[in-house]
């Protein structure tokens, strides 16, 4: 079943978007979601999260290992937004004018790991910085995005920076995506799905509009996904793609996040942008086809072997 366009009156403006934005916000939030409500989120911001392991190396493709790889995926391939660093589109956004980004406003290495010091990552741009660019170099800027690692003995830092990243969005008509993630040394589990649900739902009370989190490990992760969409209330719930994997498999797990759990789209990084561009364009199209156009498994796999436009 193909999913229902909706309207402006379907959408929840927070009201923390002034009168004056109320309009873009509007906009903004229908064409992240090409009319539907669903977000299919390419997300491109493993540059500095996980420096070149994602992008060279066995199994990835050498069309991976230059930025513009990225750019070239999001420019040809059906996508609700490119998520990257306002550094990236700032050396390639002259080029690449027509993508619709969303800008990631905080990113950090994987060098220093979780047994040695709890995880910060902090911004290194403003909403203003963002509002800008969009304004003077005229791009499709639609939202920004942020990442908390709840359970961290500095979560207070990136809560607090996070709740007012959010809140200056909307004021700017912006659409906000946290990340939210269970690290720290006094996080047993990361993918437990209990502690999954609790991080979506400290994304709801900081205002986002999506929250981006990783499937839970449990016997049944699609039933465990339900207690997540629950705890996030009007906040949408968006799945990571995880590490690459057979793209049959990825493909039957987001229908299934979506059409029985009840996400609300993806965020998919490795599974694409480590293929061949060619390959990539036509596996983004295909979670396209199922997280915004509502098609299901056997539909979408055409757009692997027969290449549907």
């Amino acid at each position: 079943m193909l999913q229902n366009k909706i309207s402006e009156k379907d959408i929840v403006v927070p009201l923390d978007v002034p009168r004056a934005k109320y309009k873009e916000f509007v906009r903004n939030y229908l064409e992240l979601t090409k009319n539907t409500g669903y977000l299919m989120l390419f997300a491109g911001d493993q540059k500095i999260e996980h420096l070149n392991d994602d992008f060279y190396g066995k199994g990835i493709s050498i069309d991976d290992a230059s930025p513009k790889h990225l750019f070239e995926i999001a420019s040809k391939s059906k996508i609700g937004c490119f998520a990257t660093q306002l550094g990236l589109i700032l050396r390639y956004g002259r080029i690449y004018k027509d993508i619709p980004y969303l800008v990631k406003l905080n990113s950090k290495s994987n060098l220093l790991k979780t047994s040695q010091e709890d995880p910060l990552s902090t911004a290194m741009f403003s909403v203003r910085d963002v509002v800008e660019l969009k304004r003077n170099a005229k791009l499709k800027i639609l939202g920004v995005g942020y990442t908390v690692y709840v359970g961290s003995k500095y979560e207070h830092i990136m809560l607090s920076e996070a709740a007012k990243i959010v809140h200056e969005a909307h004021k700017e008509g912006l659409v906000s995506v946290l990340w939210m993630y269970p690290r720290g040394k006094a996080v047993e589990n990361g993918k437990d799905a209990h502690l999954i649900a609790g991080a979506a739902g400290v994304a709801a009370c900081l205002g986002a509009d999506f929250v981006k989190v990783d499937e839970p490990e449990s016997e049944n992760p699609i039933e465990s996904l339900k207690e997540v969409v629950l705890a996030a209330g009007n906040t949408k719930v968006i799945c990571a793609g995880g590490e690459s994997v057979p793209k049959e498999i990825f493909l039957d797990r987001l229908y299934k996040q979506i059409h029985i759990a009840g996400t609300f789209g993806n965020g998919t990084g490795r599974n694409i942008h480590q293929k061949p561009l060619g390959e990539a364009i036509k596996l983004a199209n295909a979670i396209y086809a199922i997280s915004v156009e509502g098609k299901n498994l056997a539909e979408a796999l055409k757009y692997l072997s027969e290449g549907v436009n």
